[in-house]
């Protein structure tokens, strides 16, 4: 399948209109994705996921500049989009509990609302992966993928072109200056 992916990759980054192909090959890997991020989150969670996949595909079709190297490329823009997804949806629930539009919800929504702490967390990480990507974009990248997207340390090694050794000591790294830049708000 990964030469495939690969092959349709090289089409999209030509132009071809191939997106759709490249959806239905990762689905899964998508799904995976946002799972983790909501399980992690609230394990008891019941409802489906689908509807963060599809929101991440949309928002992957409407930045058609994009061109993606491989398979890892492709999940690694995933997941900052699943980030991005995510931290939007945590901005407009805080905006919602200073008079916003209480009939918008979506399932993203379903989860902030059964974890209330979830919205502020994902606000000061998202603020604090900003600090840390002017320190080190690297050591940002390697947490959105693994904190956001649930990629495994081989799929971000592959991503970013580097050993899955590097991406251990960065992933320890960052989970520590993130751990301490938090804990000090």
């Amino acid at each position: 399948m990964g030469t495939k992916i690969h092959k349709l990759l090289k089409s999209a980054n030509n132009g071809e209109d191939v997106y759709d192909e490249i959806y239905t090959l990762v689905y899964d890997e998508l799904k995976r994705m946002a799972s983790y991020k909501i399980q992690l989150e609230n394990p008891d969670l019941t409802y489906s996921r689908t509807e963060l996949v599809h929101e991440t595909y949309l928002k992957m079709l409407s930045q058609s500049e994009i061109s993606f190297n491989d398979r890892s490329h492709f999940l690694a823009i995933a997941s900052n989009c699943m980030r991005q997804i995510l931290i939007d949806h945590a901005r407009m629930k805080k905006a919602e509990k200073r008079g916003g539009d209480p009939e918008k919800h979506t399932y993203v929504d379903e989860l902030f609302n059964q974890n209330k702490d979830m919205v502020e967390e994902l606000i000061e990480i998202d603020e604090a992966l900003d600090r840390l990507a002017k320190l080190s974009s690297r050591l940002s990248d390697v947490v959105t993928m693994r904190f956001f997207g649930g990629m495994k340390v081989e799929e971000v090694a592959e991503a970013l072109g580097i050993s899955e050794s590097t991406v251990n000591r960065d992933w320890l790294k960052a989970r520590g200056w993130l751990h301490k830049e938090i804990k000090q708000k």
